[in-house]
């Protein structure tokens, strides 16, 4: 289709002219909001308020969505809003990971709010154009596209039929649609779906960055909760920024030498430790790929398992070796120098509608390459690869993808669904073919793939409903909490990762609280006490990431030698110092490390309340599924019966010897679903909430966050 034909055939349905202004210490003090329904174009004020209680990035998307949504509110209702957001670091060059968006909305999995942070360009584009934030609310009768020039200083809705709705295919269309020239594609960026987020709940969306090394629009994904799914359900077929003149002051900061010190001192790290630390500018996050199978973390099977022998085929090496290409800087933002958005180029696909093509593959990430391999048993990294193109251009979350699918192997391999209700596919572990196809058939909206697209807290139902399935063993293997996908680590031997999972906000997702090296490998956080700390003090400084428009990469992927001797090694202290100076550089605040995360807190305890406004955020919604808690199966313990027989004597006090499998099982799991409720107890504590998870009147009032309408809804419930 010819790119002048299909510009041709749009038509404007509403164009909103507004004054560029100037951005002041990281704000433009104005957020761009949008009403599908009636095609409203608005400008509203950041109020001091806003920026005080929530900074910017997720907090100001759950303050907005807040307003916007009811208790009552459903994800396909037109109330529910997308709304994208930087902060107030987001898109300084100087120091890497600046380029960061975080997206808000609520969820088709879960039903609550979910965020999902991604790179590209967009959110600071969105910025440099006039805008804090972008919310969308309502529904289009028809496919449109949201275009903000950010140069001009025009918001135009335009009614889009003939585009493609595939990621990959639809950003390099409006890419070079809204782009003067070749060089002028750097200054475009793109968010979309992709056809699977038309058929299923767990769509995501991609935002492109154009790399002009390449000559191709690249992807990142917000990928989570099922934003894509909402996109798609709003008839949004695109979101386009386009901004020139990126430069390092445009944020206008208080102090730009503040944040120039920390960058070089970041730089400097990131050129002298990192072929030997972290190899991010090798393979990106597939650097931990071989550490976690090492460490018995890698989840295999379901979950079932931390190992497997063949885990060399789909290691790091590999990937640097035969597919990604090295020669060229993969910052997904201006300046970052950690370099670790990898690709692999001209990858010929072999199955599908672009089967044939030579493309673009962005990745894989370590949590691609563990979902769709690891665990559903697949250990072929073309497979990956072409799963990894596949869900990216179609909408879907990797993640979700391959722990339900997963899932679904361990359903099948145990009767409870067959090649007659999956539609002749065999879903055993290891079928990469039968994998691949289940993702074609999500794209399609056909076939068991609408079915497995539900996620796996649907298919649970489903599968008991419908074919009989026992209910106990399916809460015990999916891999499901809050209704959103558990993310790739296999927590059972870390307690501390087991709350980093379920006890976040959103569900189970690794970027509150990855605790398992300070935990299991490295003991560090013996007590309950230590490990109610830790689950206090990670998921609120890296809350504060989300807040201020940052990755949280170069916090701990690189470590600088002073670390060896610091009091508080995990914590990285150097560059908490670093993110302090160019928080305080940007703003002309004067915070501390301590204000730090007072600021977070204020937002988590907020979205804590928000959950419970829907209806969720209790402690009965904190349990998790037995699977990541200890062994289910007889197959599982016996896998590692040496060292649970070990545990039973030591832990518990409890003797193996001639006892059988099912005897042992039920006493592990007793004493592990108890040191999990008093992990709750320890965690509830320490963050000022009630023993069913509520956050306490008092702590409100000790972070400065006791607003009358947080109030409302606790008030009850102390």
């Amino acid at each position: 289709m010819n790119i002048e034909n299909m510009k041709n055939s749009h038509k404007l349905l509403k164009k909103y002219d507004y004054k560029l202004g100037t951005i002041d210490k990281g704000y433009t003090n104005r957020t761009l909001y949008i009403n599908l329904d009636n095609n409203t174009i608005k400008s509203k004020a950041v109020t001091e308020e806003m920026k005080e209680k929530f900074i910017g990035g997720k907090g100001f998307g759950l303050k907005l969505l807040w307003d916007a949504v009811k208790p009552t509110t459903k994800w396909d209702d037109p109330e529910n809003q997308i709304v994208i957001a930087s902060g107030p670091v987001g898109g300084i060059t100087q120091y890497p990971g600046a380029g960061k968006s975080l997206v808000v909305s609520i969820s088709p999995l879960t039903g609550i709010v979910i965020d999902s942070n991604v790179g590209g360009y967009f959110g600071p584009y969105l910025k440099f154009s006039g805008w804090d934030a972008l919310e969308i609310q309502g529904k289009a009768d028809k496919d449109v596209i949201i275009a903000i020039d950010g140069n001009t200083g025009n918001v135009r809705i335009e009614e889009a039929p003939l585009e493609a709705v595939d990621g990959h295919v639809l950003g390099e269309q409006l890419t070079e649609m809204y782009a003067d020239s070749e060089k002028d594609k750097r200054h475009i960026s793109v968010v979309t779906a992709g056809t699977a987020a038309e058929h299923t709940l767990i769509g995501l969306l991609n935002f492109t960055f154009y790399d002009i090394r390449r000559k191709v629009a690249r992807l990142k994904q917000a990928g989570r909760g099922g934003i894509g799914t909402v996109f798609r359900n709003k008839n949004i077929k695109a979101l386009v920024v386009k901004f020139s003149g990126v430069k390092s002051d445009l944020n206008n900061p208080h102090d730009i030498g503040l944040i120039n010190r920390a960058g070089i001192r970041l730089h400097k790290e990131i050129r002298k430790f990192d072929d030997n630390q972290c190899r991010m500018r090798q393979v990106g996050t597939a650097n931990i790929i071989e550490i976690m199978d090492e460490y018995d973390l890698l989840p295999t099977h379901n979950y079932k398992f931390g190992s497997h022998p063949d885990t060399y085929k789909i290691a790091s090496n590999v990937f640097r070796d035969k597919y990604l290409t090295q020669d060229k800087p993969d910052g997904c933002w201006y300046g970052c120098s950690m370099s670790c958005a990898k690709a692999a180029d001209k990858f010929e696909l072999k199955t599908g509608k672009y089967k044939g093509d030579l493309v673009t593959v962005d990745g894989p990430e370590y949590e691609t390459a563990a979902g769709v391999g690891a665990n559903c048993g697949i250990f072929d990294p073309e497979y990956i690869l072409e799963n990894n193109f596949y869900c990216d251009t179609y909408g879907v979350d990797t993640i979700s993808f391959g722990t339900l699918v997963a899932f679904v192997m361990e359903c099948y391999e145990n009767g409870i669904i067959n090649k007659d209700i999956t539609g002749g596919l065999e879903l055993n572990f290891g079928n990469g073919e039968a994998a691949m196809e289940l993702l074609h058939q999500m794209s399609r909206g056909e076939g068991f793939g609408k079915i497995a697209g539900q996620g796996v807290r649907r298919m649970k139902k489903i599968f008991v409903e419908k074919y009989g399935a026992d209910p106990e063993f399916l809460h015990d293997i999916g891999m499901e909490q809050k209704g959103l996908e558990f993310s790739e680590y296999l927590p059972k031997e870390s307690l501390a990762q087991q709350g980093g999972y379920g006890l976040t906000n959103k569900g189970p997702q690794h970027d509150e609280a990855w605790l398992i090296f300070m935990d299991m490998v490295n003991n560090q956080i013996p007590t309950f006490e230590d490990k109610a700390e830790a689950l206090h003090y990670f998921p609120m400084f890296r809350t504060w990431f989300g807040l201020c428009g940052l990755c949280k990469l170069p916090w701990n992927d690189i470590v600088p030698e002073s670390n060896i001797s610091a009091k508080e090694p995990a914590k990285i202290p150097e560059h908490v110092q670093n993110y302090v100076d160019i928080f305080n550089g940007v703003t002309g605040r004067n915070i501390d490390k301590e204000e730090l995360i007072v600021q977070s807190e204020r937002v988590y305890n907020f979205q804590r309340i928000f959950n419970i406004r829907m209806g969720v955020g209790r402690r009965v919604h904190d349990a998790v599924p037995y699977r990541s808690v200890g062994p289910v199966t007889v197959e599982e313990y016996e896998s590692r019966s040496e060292r649970y027989d070990k545990q039973l004597i030591e832990d518990v006090g409890y003797n193996p010897e001639g006892k059988s499998t099912e005897e042992k099982i039920k006493v592990m799991r007793e004493y592990r679903e108890d040191q999990y409720e008093q992990l709750i107890d320890a965690v509830y504590k320490r963050r000022g909430w009630t023993m069913d998870g509520v956050p306490k009147v008092e702590k409100l009032k000790e972070i400065g966050m006791d607003l009358p309408q947080l109030i409302e809804v606790i008030k009850d419930l102390q």
